[in-house]
């Protein structure tokens, strides 16, 4: 048998559909390396001890700290020991790895090491996933943005996330192949190790309003349900003072740097930097840019794609919440990609996100006293705060565009409909909102007389 026929033959586009995922998960080795390496002036030299130094060599993270502040160094075990600020999926792995570093030397650095090879794991794990994604959409290689965006390798080891990225990503994948229960089974995993998934429901539940693909949402929803309280409930009930940790800090927590209500806050601006009003400021701003999305979903002449409402909701979360650290530029960006592969726009953001992974910390360093020399001031802060909102704003506007107007939206160019949308992909609309056309007037006959 010739090169050539067996290329043509049944192993041929199965080899081309598989050869994407070995260099992108080289790539994602590489992002997992390259973001290690930029936390290493701080990991080999000690530096994350030092409040100064750690700001000034940009390798600031959570996970080091936390060794201490969450007794885990005392052998404490999570909302059991010591209540602990993170829902259980994170509280958990925070218990395994204590359980094997305890007894080594430095053992917050191996806490640190052995977190690191967990994220770093979910990172290619998520990276791989995404390419199946993308691979639907005819395009495998838009994952690369995922392994190496410039900001994903700045902030990927800051805090837990990219394992909640991960999940997150597999329960659209089952979506795709119309696994329902299963995405909801990942989905509830993915809420229990951060809370933030939750507003994929919203996406979901139009698309199935609107193409009246109401069971696969309910088994989702049921998969989603049964599976945060199987993860949850044992918690509730043995260590129900530690488990609502998360939950109470979350509500009681103020305006936090990076957040817009920060700014408002700094500025004394009426109302909207009101902090007795900040709860209420950020449910309201989010409840009306979640309406505005409604709307669009069920009112738009083509139905919307899966990728792009999710991508607008969970821009909407991220932009009205009080709290917006460094590293949550790691939820948006498969969500941004999948919704809208086009790099000018997509650069941009993470021109803006580099920006500010800088501009925060140089802001941390001019607060201390002593130190404003070596720091920024606080009009220059916020002006990065602003960057980041303003290019997420854009490319929003940019996918709002393409729903409104489909022959813009790349994906569509082809001839498909909805490659990752599962039940959705080539649904009829059954249910869709028209305003109705103004009534046409009519002009009074002129008499001949």
């Amino acid at each position: 048998m010739s090169r050539s026929t067996y290329a043509s033959g049944p192993a041929g586009p199965l080899a081309r559909a598989v050869l994407p995922f070995v260099p992108l998960g080289l790539l994602a080795v590489l992002g997992a390396v390259l973001a290690y390496a930029w936390k290493a002036p701080c990991r080999f030299s000690g530096a994350w001890n030092d409040g100064t130094q750690q700001f000034l060599n940009f390798c600031y993270t959570d996970i080091y700290p936390l060794w201490w502040s969450e007794k885990l160094d005392q052998g404490l075990a999570p909302y059991f020991g010591h209540d602990v600020e993170y829902p259980v999926g994170i509280g958990w792995l925070m218990w395994v790895v204590q359980r094997l570093v305890s007894g080594l030397n430095e053992p917050g650095v191996w806490f640190y090491d052995l977190t690191v090879i967990v994220m770093a794991v979910s990172l290619i794990a998520g990276v791989l996933v995404m390419a199946s994604l993308a691979g639907a959409q005819g395009r495998p290689w838009d994952a690369v943005w995922y392994a190496l965006a410039p900001a994903l390798i700045l902030t990927a080891f800051i805090n837990w996330d990219l394992l909640c990225g991960a999940l997150s990503l597999g329960a659209f994948l089952a979506w795709s192949r119309r696994n329902h229960f299963l995405a909801g089974v990942l989905l509830g995993l993915a809420i229990a190790t951060k809370f933030y998934p939750l507003v994929f429901f919203g996406p979901l539940f139009l698309l199935a309003l609107r193409t009246r693909k109401l069971a696969p949402f309910l088994w989702t929803l049921g998969g989603t349900v049964i599976t945060w309280v199987v993860v949850n409930l044992p918690f509730m009930l043995l260590a129900f003072k530690g488990w609502k940790r998360f939950y109470v800090f979350s509500s009681e927590r103020g305006a936090d740097w990076g957040s817009v209500w920060y700014f408002f806050q700094v500025k004394q601006w009426p109302i909207l930097g009101d902090a007795g009003r900040l709860d209420t400021l950020g449910i309201v701003s989010f409840g009306v840019l979640c309406a505005a999305v409604a709307v669009l979903a069920l009112t738009a002449p083509t139905r919307p794609r899966l990728m792009q409402l999710s991508f607008l909701v969970l821009a909407a979360f991220m932009v009205t919440n009080k709290v917006w650290s460094p590293q949550y530029v790691l939820w948006l960006v498969p969500f941004a990609v999948l919704a809208r592969p086009n790099w000018k726009p997509l650069l941009l953001w993470q021109v803006a996100e580099c920006w500010y992974f800088f501009a925060i910390w140089l802001y941390l360093v001019g607060i201390q006293p002593g130190n404003v020399a070596l720091g920024i001031s606080e009009s220059t802060y916020f002006t990065a705060v602003w960057g980041r909102a303003i290019t997420i704003a854009i490319m929003a506007a940019f996918v709002v565009r393409d729903i409104l107007r489909p022959e813009y939206d790349v994906i569509r160019k082809g001839g498909a409909d909805d490659p990752t949308g599962g039940v959705f992909d080539g649904a009829e609309d059954r249910f869709v909102l028209r305003v109705p056309a103004p009534p046409r007037q009519v002009e009074p006959a002129q008499s001949s007389v």
